[in-house]
């Protein structure tokens, strides 16, 4: 499957290489650590010893070959194109990127749907997701809903209304609600549920650069 829009999220999508399935097992061991040392209190001596295996482990990854930026990746041409680096360093919605639930979406009728679980590393009030993860989760979600307008566009702003504490490690449906496009504006609103109760909801305005976002990702990095 090829998938040209850096936009894109799929609720299934293989790795493009046998490199990103192995970036995916080591995205996934970490995210089991990060579980891991949010939730276990083991003895000091023992968590210095970890740490002292961890760090050994982190030198060594960091020795090897790096590149920096979505962009780089794709440009390198060994690693799939943007939409699909994207769909695997997001950090939202990157399957290889530890930080991210991820947020899979697709559309479906006109309508854009996502799912998202955020266990305890996303913890903010008692059993709860952080708002700010809440706030971050909408902003990949309303924002890949623009594939509905076929102008995507970069977020002029998220206004969002918690309605409810929303719960950790339950899964997470996003539907959108409406969607206006004004020139080279988009508006989008969306609504976040938890066992079939509404947490949030959400209001995102995201603007098209002028000659489209294509164009700023072609522009060199500017150091």
């Amino acid at each position: 499957m090829t998938i040209d829009n850096p936009f894109a999220s799929e609720d299934i999508t293989p790795p493009f290489n046998d490199e990103w399935q192995a970036k995916r097992r080591v995205a996934n061991a970490i995210k089991t650590l990060t579980e891991a040392l949010v939730t276990s209190s083991p003895g000091i001596e023992d968590m210095h010893s970890i740490a002292e295996r961890l760090e050994t482990t982190a030198t060594d990854f960091a020795a090897s070959t790096r590149i920096y930026g979505r962009k780089d990746w794709a440009e390198s041409g060994n690693h799939g194109n943007y939409g699909q680096v994207s769909h695997e360093l997001n950090p939202l919605a990157g399957w290889s990127n530890p930080l991210a639930p991820p947020v899979n979406q697709w559309v479906e009728d006109g309508v854009a749907h996502g799912t998202c679980t955020c266990g305890w590393a996303y913890e903010g009030p008692p059993g709860s997701v952080h708002g700010g993860f809440v706030a971050a989760i909408f902003d990949q979600f309303l924002g890949v809903a623009q594939l509905l307008t076929e102008q995507p566009g970069m977020t002029g702003y998220i206004k969002v209304n918690y309605h409810r504490r929303t719960p950790l490690n339950t899964q997470l449906l996003l539907h959108t609600t409406t969607i206006e496009v004004n020139g080279r504006k988009n508006t989008i609103c969306g609504e976040m549920y938890a066992d079939g109760v509404m947490t949030a909801s959400a209001e995102g305005l995201f603007i098209q650069p002028r000659g489209g976002m294509r164009n700023i990702k072609t522009q060199g990095r500017q150091d």
